[in-house]
């Protein structure tokens, strides 16, 4: 079964309330959840709210810079890109931003429809010629089994719970077809230490990440940001800064949720201060 076609993915996509575009001033000024109660405990009072403030809104108001950082293709994902998916394959790539990766295999053999949950990030990737729809990882459009693979890179780690994660998995597997579909995922590793960043083990595992934009830098960058607080704007004289809610993935979680979900572990690795885990569908059972 195939995946739907642009006219059937835009008549199909799944728009964000009112609410995953709040203003910059939410973003830049509110810190009292944060000052009054854990990230753990302020997410899980309501997961939607707390992800529509510190991660919709924020790529909302960061995506001309957002995009700007995003043009090279990490190196694993492009080679299975390349030398893993035969031709005539369908795919989705669900976090698509820009649609960095939806140009890697090029030479229209493979078709790759890709979804994100920013109407801005999704106006950008459509104006660079891509198959794109807005939609929530929670709620996509696509029907069951339609994909030969499915990406997520950089996505799963910014949903609040576990069950939330969990789910956001199960809804991937879902799209894959079950006789040999892939899904390739990437979160950011809570394993560190080597990195500027400088989490390791004993770090804890929910953060707000900041991003700073300097004054003007949106401007320059609008139509148009690197993970981990790229500098450069919100409008106006003075600095803006952002703080993205990222669940920081231990070794071996990222394996642990895709068994939960109900697949089974095919590869995983480390790239990059990234787990990434290879699934599929588990074997039926007699």
């Amino acid at each position: 079964m195939s995946c739907p076609t642009s006219s059937a993915v835009a008549d199909a996509k799944v728009e964000p309330s009112p609410t995953t575009t709040t203003t910059t001033t939410t973003t830049t000024t509110k810190t009292t959840s944060t000052n009054a109660y854990s990230i753990r405990d302020a997410a899980a009072q309501s997961p939607e709210a707390y992800e529509d403030e510190h991660v919709h809104s924020v790529y909302e108001s960061i995506a001309g810079h957002f995009s700007s950082t995003r043009y090279k293709p990490w190196p694993f994902i492009a080679s299975f890109l390349r030398e893993r998916v035969v031709p005539g394959s369908v795919g989705l790539d669900v976090g698509c931003g820009n649609g960095k990766y939806l140009g890697v295999r090029e030479g229209g053999d493979v078709h790759i429809v890709g979804s994100d949950r920013s109407p801005s990030l999704v106006r950008i990737a459509r104006g660079r010629g891509f198959d794109v729809a807005v939609a929530d990882g929670l709620a996509l459009p696509f029907r069951p089994g339609c994909a030969d693979f499915v990406l997520c890179i950089a996505v799963v780690h910014h949903m609040s719970t576990r069950d939330r994660r969990v789910d956001a998995l199960r809804r991937l597997l879902e799209c894959a077809r079950r006789d040999g579909g892939q899904v390739l995922v990437y979160v950011w590793a809570l394993e560190q230490s080597s990195s500027r960043r400088g989490w390791d083990v004993d770090s804890e595992q929910d953060q707000l990440v900041p991003w700073v934009m300097k004054a003007n830098q949106n401007k320059k960058d609008k139509g148009s940001g690197d993970d981990g607080g790229g500098e450069g704007g919100g409008g106006g004289d003075v600095d803006a800064t952002y703080e993205r809610f990222y669940h920081l993935y231990r070794e071996g979680e990222l394996e642990e949720d895709m068994r939960a979900a109900g697949g089974r572990v095919l590869e995983s690795g480390y790239e990059r201060d990234n787990w990434w885990v290879i699934g599929g569908h588990a074997a039926a059972t007699s």
